[in-house]
């Protein structure tokens, strides 16, 4: 809204409207809560679906639910930026997943079924006989899933730690000089 005025003279000139600045509106009463914006600021509970797959940094905007338009107009939108809490047993790089197992010599030695935390839950996998300390096993389509493309996964790498007995029994040390002998007789042979 403008206000025309003409001084003495024949110039006139125009201006915004001092009193509704321009809405072409004009507040008889100016409430105390608002100070007559016609909105008030509350807080308010708004439930977001999270997808499967994001990541730290990541913007979802979620529409109509930002601050109130003025003067009537549309609410604005409402912007989440995620954080993603780490977890203690996994380690996240892009779609893959990381994780490590100890397991005892023999197993490592003569192969075993375990299971592994994944994103999915536990997952049981076999590791082959002779599995080296540090060996990763992969675990096919057991990593994050793609953003938006839940068909589409990364994988899950276990590393493989050994645990060595600090102390063992007697039997057991003459089991192992024997198990040690027979291996140098096998490696010898071949």
């Amino acid at each position: 809204m403008q206000v025309t005025r003409t001084p003495l003279g024949n110039f006139q000139t125009q201006t915004t409207c001092p009193t509704c600045r321009g809405s072409g509106q004009q507040v008889d009463e100016y409430c105390g809560s608002c100070n007559g914006q016609g909105v008030q600021r509350k807080s308010k509970q708004v439930t977001v679906n999270i997808p499967c797959g994001v990541d730290d940094g990541v913007k979802l905007r979620v529409a109509g639910e930002g601050d109130a338009g003025t003067r009537g107009g549309p609410s604005g939108d409402l912007y989440i930026f995620i954080a993603v809490k780490p977890d203690p047993n996994l380690r996240r790089d892009g779609l893959d997943v990381y994780s490590q197992i100890q397991l005892d010599v023999v197993d490592v030695i003569l192969g075993t079924t375990t299971t592994s935390p994944t994103i999915d839950g536990s997952t049981a996998f076999v590791v082959p006989p002779g599995t080296q300390p540090g060996d990763k096993i992969k675990l096919a389509n057991k990593g994050v899933p793609m953003l938006n493309k839940k068909s589409s996964r990364g994988d899950h790498y276990v590393t493989i730690k050994v645990k060595i007995p600090i102390a063992i029994s007697p039997k057991a040390k003459i089991l192992l000089k024997q198990l040690q002998q027979e291996i140098q007789h096998s490696s010898n042979q071949n």
